[in-house]
């Protein structure tokens, strides 16, 4: 099969996902200069692109809000300029987004924001859409992997256009699915390049220039209007006119597959939305629903039209749509008995298998050594957020990107009694971590901060970060340090520990939890599966030695299960090691107090 992240001439028809499609788009369009940073389900877009090796400039930026920064300096600059990050990235990106609408673009500037129903990898369930209705930007939404490499290229030329930044919001569904895609006669262009001219009235925000492009984006947005009634991505799909829907996005596929015989108009440039055109559609059908996946983003803007829309018992509006949960708006509509819906649990004779840390993941030390200090843990975004679980049981809040840092400070100033950890990856500390250390220092807290290093971008597929010394293209860059950054906004008390030596863990750990003042503690072993590294030990545990008591299996360690029970006593089950999981951490030996977990020769594995 031929690598799909190519732009090749061997097949005018190639099966791409939709992040894929995007980068073929990109390219297609002539972008020059591609920034991100990673989330689920974007994380795929970038690499695409720089795989392509077509001299398009691709970096993972700190953050969303610096990438948009710095997709908007090369816009300004002439280059067209494509920026990725998923729902809760677009959050952080607001800020220059917002002002951008008012400044609008040079060369074309397309801003890709996944949103994620039913929260396959997220902290919440946000609807994007709304951003490109609060910032008064054109919106574009792919309802197949086809339709996300036309609305890239579209999107730059409508950016260019309207002189404003189109948003293009795909859904986990429409980025991670794969369809088929026709090339023919695609080529990467010609990286696009319009000269600078210096316009302070237009690109410096100061309330003079502020209040007149306030007036020129409501002009633009009338003129998007218009545009939105003759977009082809919005259609009519004549059929029969008792039943009409209007959907958008990965939706329309589950509408078409469940009501194959209604009318259908399917939006695909939904900001702002084309009045005489639902108005036109609505007339022709007898009743009208609107079927879209998360908010009643349409719905309601479609009432307001004075527009009569059908209510239903049956809840879109939460979580991830499919054609079964459309199954069970049809039986409403029809009388048709309804279907059940099979649960998203466990299937009939299968072991439960909830998320866990690795095996050997060296975050386990600290959540293990932070349940012994009765620490309250303030944690942050990544794969440490598991240690919310039994046995662990050591993290007590998850909110966002960076907010570790701040809760715990909170915590301190709010007179909390007892010891308090705010916990963070390295990757997420360059996030947005630092300000939140430098707040502490500031307004003279005492929090911990321990920050889990673990050499990578773990949860999002093992992505470089200012901390691993390369860059997304393959370069080598500086290799910023941790404890130079602490150092650097006033930390004195900065530890750098392995996570895999628990003694040296709870040690210093209790030290910098009762100091008082701010102290940050690097645990640091690299991520097991980003590391690829060759297993060079392994434990088992003697059965003769194992008194059931259990302390190993408190580390939460998928390679440590239960075993035999011992002879007299058939409720205390002996601890096992699995060798086909164990990696060699040795963290289980050290927790053992009765010896009875050594190393072993690998040649007797």
């Amino acid at each position: 099969m031929a690598d799909t992240r190519q732009l090749s001439n061997q097949s005018s028809r190639q099966f791409l996902s939709g992040n894929d499609a995007i980068a073929h788009g990109a390219l297609a369009a002539g972008c020059a200069v591609a920034t991100a940073y990673p989330g689920t389900p974007s994380s795929e877009i970038l690499p695409a692109i720089a795989a392509a090796k077509r001299g398009v400039y691709c970096e993972w930026s700190v953050n969303e809000k610096v990438a948009m920064e710095v997709g908007i300096g090369a816009s300004f600059a002439g280059a067209r300029a494509l920026v990725a990050m998923k729902h809760v990235g677009l959050n952080v990106a607001s800020d220059p987004l917002m002002t951008l609408s008012y400044v609008g673009v040079n060369a074309g500037l397309v801003v890709v924001t996944a949103d994620d129903p039913g929260m396959h990898s997220s902290q919440n369930e946000q609807d994007s859409r709304f951003y490109a209705k609060f910032a008064k930007v054109p919106l574009l939404e792919p309802a197949d992997s086809q339709e996300a490499l036309e609305m890239t290229v579209a999107g730059f030329e409508i950016s260019e256009r309207f002189d404003a930044p189109t948003i293009i919001r795909t859904t986990t569904r429409t980025s991670h699915s794969s369809s088929t895609v026709d090339l023919d006669g695609l080529t990467p262009a010609p990286q696009v390049e319009r000269p600078y001219t210096k316009r302070v009235e237009k690109t410096v925000m100061v309330p003079m220039h502020a209040r007149q492009r306030r007036l020129v984006m409501e002009e633009r947005t009338e003129k998007l209007r218009e545009f939105s009634e003759t977009c082809g991505f919005n259609r009519i799909e004549s059929g029969d006119a008792a039943l009409g829907i209007i959907t958008s996005g990965i939706c329309y596929q589950y509408v078409r597959e469940v009501f194959p015989e209604a009318s259908v108009l399917k939006l695909g440039f939904t900001n702002p939305l084309p009045r005489r055109m639902i108005a036109e559609f609505a007339a022709g059908v007898k009743r009208l629903y609107v079927i879209e996946e998360l908010d009643p983003f349409l719905e309601e803007q479609i009432r307001a039209m004075g527009v009569k829309v059908e209510e239903h018992a049956t809840n879109l509006n939460i979580g991830e749509l499919s054609p079964m949960r459309l199954k069970q708006l049809r039986a409403e509509i029809t009388g048709e008995p309804a279907p059940a819906i099979p649960s998203r649990g466990v299937g009939e004779g299968l072991p439960a298998r909830p998320p866990v840390l690795c095996a050997g993941c060296g975050h386990r030390g600290v959540f293990y050594a932070l349940n012994k200090l009765k620490a309250t843990v303030t944690g942050d975004i990544g794969c440490y957020t598991l240690a919310m679980s039994k046995p662990l049981e050591a993290m007590d809040s998850c909110i966002c990107m960076g907010a570790s840092i701040g809760d715990a400070h909170g915590f301190e100033k709010a007179g909390h009694k007892g010891r308090v950890a705010a916990v963070i990856g390295d990757s997420t500390f360059f996030h947005s971590g630092i300000t939140g250390l430098l707040n502490i220092v500031y307004n003279r807290g005492a929090s911990t901060v321990i920050v889990l290093d673990n050499r990578t971008t773990a949860m999002t597929g093992h992505q470089d970060h200012p901390g691993t010394g390369r860059t997304l293209m393959g370069e080598e860059t500086r290799e910023v340090s941790v404890e130079q950054i602490a150092r650097g906004v006033g930390v004195k008390r900065v530890r750098t520990v392995d996570a895999y030596d628990l003694e040296a863990v709870e040690r210093v750990l209790a030290e910098e939890l009762d100091a008082p003042e701010p102290s940050v503690v690097v645990a640091r072993q690299l991520c097991v599966i980003a590391a690829r590294r060759a297993v060079q030990r392994q434990f088992v545990v003697e059965a003769d030695a194992c008194r059931a008591c259990r302390a190993c299996l408190r580390l939460g360690c998928p390679a440590i299960e239960l075993g035999d029970p011992i002879p007299g006593k058939p409720r205390s089950r002996r601890a096992k090691i699995n060798r086909l999981l164990c990696v060699g951490c040795g963290m289980c030996c050290q927790v053992c107090k009765h010896g009875a977990i050594s190393e072993v020769a690998l040649e007797a594995v």
